[in-house]
């Protein structure tokens, strides 16, 4: 399995930012990868706010990390990927990002009842990093 199917097929995924102020922030998220986009959205989960810090420093940056990873007691089925690049929120309503939302909805059924109406995150995916302990698992 290569790293963008290994990107493609995880279900969860730590996004990683930075404030203005060089303060890192991560958080897991649901997501799906469309072309060499990731795409993440705001959705009904319970939060405190709807003013996420990873939107306000996607928004104060520009940029984004996200990290899929395998682990198990046998290491030699250990692997991750990495993906860093510009990054960018979107409204929900964004013709681009109903796209994004779409995949969303196609990968997780409980999108399906409950479809994802609020900011939408896009990672551009320029940058690939991976690592396998063994590159045939």
């Amino acid at each position: 399995m290569d790293e963008r199917e290994r990107l493609a097929a995880a279900r969860v995924a730590r996004l990683a930012t930075v404030s203005a102020d060089g303060r890192p922030h991560l958080v897991p998220i649901a997501f799906a990868l469309l072309g060499d986009v990731v795409w993440s959205a705001v959705d009904a989960k319970p939060k405190t706010t709807r003013a996420l810090r990873r939107l306000a420093n996607i928004e104060a940056t520009g940029r984004a990390s996200l990290l899929v990873d395998a682990y198990d007691e046998d290491w030699s089925a250990l692997w991750w990927v990495r993906v860093d690049g510009p990054a960018r929120v979107l409204p929900a309503d964004d013709a681009e990002a109903v796209l994004g939302v779409d995949a969303l909805v196609a990968k997780y059924p409980q999108y399906r009842d409950r479809r994802p109406d609020g900011p939408v995150v896009a990672v551009s995916c320029q940058t690939w990093r991976s690592w396998a302990a063994s590159p045939e698992r």
